[in-house]
């Protein structure tokens, strides 16, 4: 039976992740403790992460698989899932991210105190971004500090595919990018400014593929879906009319400690 007064739907995309989810289930089962179901959406039906999902599931009952029937792709896939899910709140998460996990708490309390979007940062307020690409980890921490110059956006790392937000927020916040990479979440942040959300941030230690896998990144198609939403940004957000961001920073990312 499905519950439908669930706080939270934990949405993970998923291409050939065999190797990843059963860790990330793992991890996420043992530290998220409001009741929850961690949706799973693949694009086919092939993909390898299937087998390794339904393999997990009579340990997981909250764990279900969307299959993705909108067309390949990040941002088709996001409206599959929340179109399946119950939850009140949406979380938008990497099968690949271990760090962010500990933030999640973090998140849920800003949901709690009034935020619309709750966007985390690697870049501010003891945030860092660990592994992955040079140039993808050049590109990102640049970006977003010149959007922020030139657009007066309030996040400090508007492009991380780290979010959590009101289910009931989606259909204002009219999805448009191209299923392109991760660039559905940078249109994400900045309609939320746009359309005068009250929005949270919450730092994480980023650590890209600890356990492995093949990342998707492709810098020419990438590139040209950014920086379509930059110029967006630049031209819709008003420019010393948005509220800062609640903050919240975990003592363990503020201190080192737990």
């Amino acid at each position: 039976m499905v519950n439908k007064n669930l706080k939270l739907s934990i949405l993970i995309p998923v291409r050939n992740e065999a190797i990843n989810i059963p860790v990330m289930l793992k991890i996420l089962h043992a530290v998220v403790e409001v009741p929850n179901e961690i949706l799973i959406v693949c694009d086919s039906k092939d993909d390898n992460s299937i087998p390794a999902v339904k393999k997990l599931q009579p340990a997981y009952p909250n764990i279900r698989l969307v299959y993705n029937n909108l067309g390949k792709g990040v941002a088709n896939a996001i409206k599959a899932g929340i179109n399946a899910s119950n939850g009140k709140y949406i979380l938008l998460f990497a099968v690949d991210e271990v760090g962010p996990v500990l933030a999640i708490d973090d998140m849920i309390h800003l949901m709690d105190k009034g935020c619309d979007l709750v966007s985390c940062t690697r870049y501010a307020y003891g945030g860092r971004r660990l592994g992955g690409s040079l140039i993808q980890g050049i590109l990102s921490k640049t970006g977003n500090r010149l959007f922020r110059m030139v657009s007066g956006s309030v996040f400090t790392d508007s492009t991380t595919g780290i979010k959590m937000f009101k289910k009931s927020i989606f259909e204002k916040i009219k999805i448009e990018a191209k299923p392109v990479g991760w660039a559905v979440v940078f249109e994400l942040a900045i309609k939320a400014q746009a359309f005068g959300m009250k929005l949270g941030e919450v730092p994480i230690i980023s650590i890209d593929r600890l356990y492995g896998g093949k990342s998707t990144f492709s810098l020419g198609p990438w590139a040209k879906e950014y920086f379509r939403w930059f110029l967006w940004g630049i031209k819709n957000l008003p420019r010393g009319r948005i509220k800062k961001p609640m903050v919240s920073i975990p003592l363990s990312t503020a201190t080192g400690k737990k």
